[in-house]
């Protein structure tokens, strides 16, 4: 990461430097150099700067992307299937971006439910940004979040669902009918860093001791860390979010920072564990505080999951 600042500060420093020069040098009438191959690459790529960061500005933050997956499970009666929209990481400001336009993208996807990973505000001033958006989708289908990191650390009194008709869940089992389907859904809210191990994997055992294999099992969770305690409790999908899929990312390398004990291991995403799968959501906002807020490479995410059943009769 740093070197990558540092490659882009000396970049647009240089290029900065030979614009002045030849300025100065046209203004007191003196015969500029001739343009060395050196610099016509340095202002190139200071120019291709200029053109990457307005786009990550002013273009990708509200360029949304809605991807499809398809998973098939056996729990699912054959020919059926069950339409899962997840989101995550909303970090909504004082001013909508993405907000107003949701719901209704949301909606022509036709969900059976409607499900968010956490982090859902930047500051108290994003609070009616949020809660307007979430009682939108919450007329759609039924609707279900956990708390994120930010939701649970910073803004832990803030009123972000109540009245919304979504349903908070940290602990408690949700079974929900589609067509002739029973979908069990359970989440935990992102607890805090002295947490960690044992009390976390113990938690997720504990939810869902009672829920038979035999139904689909959905587990939320805004952290993608924690695959393998999901697979040895043998929970079917397991949703995520966090790391924004880098919110500023290379091609052909992707996320630069996924601020995940995991690293780049399960930046964004569909993974597979064993008869578990993880889907890890790139988020629909960006990173609050002093951050700013830019995406590159990194598109703000709806995800559409169907499980389908087996096919034939």
């Amino acid at each position: 990461m740093l070197l990558f600042v540092g490659t882009v500060t000396i970049v647009f420093t240089w290029s900065g430097k030979l614009v002045v020069f030849r300025a100065l040098s046209a203004a007191k009438r003196q015969p500029a150099k001739p343009w060395s191959k050196q610099d016509i690459v340095v202002l190139g790529l200071g120019l291709l700067g200029v053109i990457c960061v307005t786009y990550g500005f002013l273009v990708e933050p509200y360029w949304l992307s809605v991807t499809h997956v398809d998973l098939t499970s056996s729990k699912i009666h054959k020919n059926q299937k069950v339409r899962i929209v997840h989101i995550s990481d909303l970090h909504c400001d004082s001013r909508p971006r993405l907000e107003n336009q949701l719901p209704s993208i949301i909606a022509a996807e036709k969900p059976d439910v409607i499900l968010f990973t956490g982090d859902a505000i930047n500051s108290r001033e994003g609070v009616p940004v949020f809660r307007k958006c979430l009682t939108k989708l919450a007329k759609i289908a039924p609707t279900f979040v956990v708390r994120g990191n930010w939701d649970a650390g910073y803004f832990t009194n803030a009123n972000l669902f109540g009245g919304t008709g979504a349903t908070e869940l940290d602990g408690q089992p949700v079974q929900l009918k589609v067509a002739d389907n029973i979908v069990c859904i359970a989440g935990l809210s992102a607890l805090s860093s002295q947490a960690e191990g044992f009390v976390r994997k113990k938690r997720v055992q504990d939810v869902m001791h009672d829920v038979p294999e035999s139904i689909f099992r959905v587990f939320l969770y805004h952290y993608p860390d924690f695959i393998e305690e999901m697979e040895k409790n043998k929970i079917d999908l397991y949703l995520a979010g966090h790391t924004h899929g880098g919110q500023i990312a290379l091609p052909f390398y992707g996320a630069l920072v996924t601020l995940s004990s995991r690293g780049k291991q399960f930046e964004a995403g569909l993974y597979q564990l064993g008869d578990t799968h993880l889907y890890v959501n790139r988020g629909i906002g960006m990173e609050g505080g002093l951050a700013p807020r830019v995406r590159f490479c990194a598109r703000p995410e709806v995800t559409v999951i169907d499980v389908v059943g087996p096919s034939g009769n």
